[in-house]
């Protein structure tokens, strides 16, 4: 195999460079499910994001797509949110009955992951009924790339099924309104240093390929405009459908791997795979 460039959004050469993704995106979910444990009321969101870039940090991560994340309570749902800058951590404390979502996106060695991760404080009613409902999106997703539907189209399959469950979409909030973007190995020349709050290497990365994509009429980043009226490109998708309903949002985001003819999620063996599955057994 030819040696790959060392900044890069194309797919994954073979099953041992793709399992170095998978062990990122391990690496991701056992430091959300271990600060999650941590979680207790009164605690801010920029206390649960120094958590995890210390965890992070602590288990070889060098570099990031972007720094954590951290929504509780009605932010969970991006309630209120207009600016950029309102996704940021903030002040806002833990309360017993709150949702919260984590998200990481970090480089280790190169290789990158972006993950999100929903929870709740206790219990939360409403809660529990929207990640039950999550658990049909990444079917439908995974299903609908496999037809080759467009980006676009998929976008509206999802923004159909959220209207169906009364729900609001709140990737749409996100942006760029996407529900994914690609990701892949992050290099290069630059220093590892992060530009509020993305990591430069991959602002390098994705804006070279926003650049090239439009030329060939796609984008790296995928929503509903015109740019993603096209079948979905091979490569590595960090995917994450969002919904919200009473200022209670659920999301998952994982890695999906697309091929020229097929696809399929880099991993089942996820936090919110198990549960739903545990749901329903019950």
């Amino acid at each position: 195999m030819l040696p790959r460039p060392a900044n890069t959004l194309r797919p994954p050469g073979d099953e041992a460079e793709l399992e170095r993704f998978r062990d990122v995106q391990r690496l991701c979910y056992r430091c959300a499910d271990e600060v999650a444990a941590t979680l207790e009321p009164g605690v801010t969101e920029r206390e649960a994001c120094r958590r995890m870039r210390r965890w992070l940090r602590g288990h070889g991560v060098d570099d990031w797509l972007h720094t954590p994340f951290a929504w509780f309570g009605d932010r969970s749902a991006f309630r209120g949110f207009k600016v950029p800058t309102q996704f940021l951590p903030s002040a806002t404390r833990l309360e017993e009955g709150m949702p919260y979502i984590l998200d990481m996106a970090p480089v280790r060695g190169g290789y990158s992951a972006d993950i999100g991760y929903g929870g709740v404080l206790g219990e939360n009613r409403i809660w529990e009924r929207l990640d039950a409902d999550l658990a049909g999106y990444r079917d439908l997703i995974l299903r609908l790339v496999r037809e080759r539907r467009t980006f676009a189209d998929i976008y509206a399959e999802v923004d159909a099924l959220i209207e169906r469950q009364g729900y609001q979409n709140r990737h749409a909030k996100y942006p760029g309104r996407v529900i994914g973007h690609q990701v892949g190995i992050i290099g290069g020349i630059l220093p590892k240093r992060v530009g509020f709050p993305f990591g430069v290497r991959f602002l390098q990365t994705i804006g070279r390929e926003l650049v090239k994509e439009r030329l060939e009429g796609r984008s790296p980043l995928w929503n509903g405009a015109a740019q993603s009226q096209h079948p979905p490109t091979p490569g590595l998708w960090a995917v994450e459908p969002h919904i919200g309903f009473r200022g209670v949002g659920v999301k998952f985001e994982e890695i999906l791997v697309v091929t020229e003819d097929d696809a399929h999620w880099l991993d089942d063996d996820l936090p919110h795979v198990h549960r739903w599955a545990r749901r329903e057994a019950q």
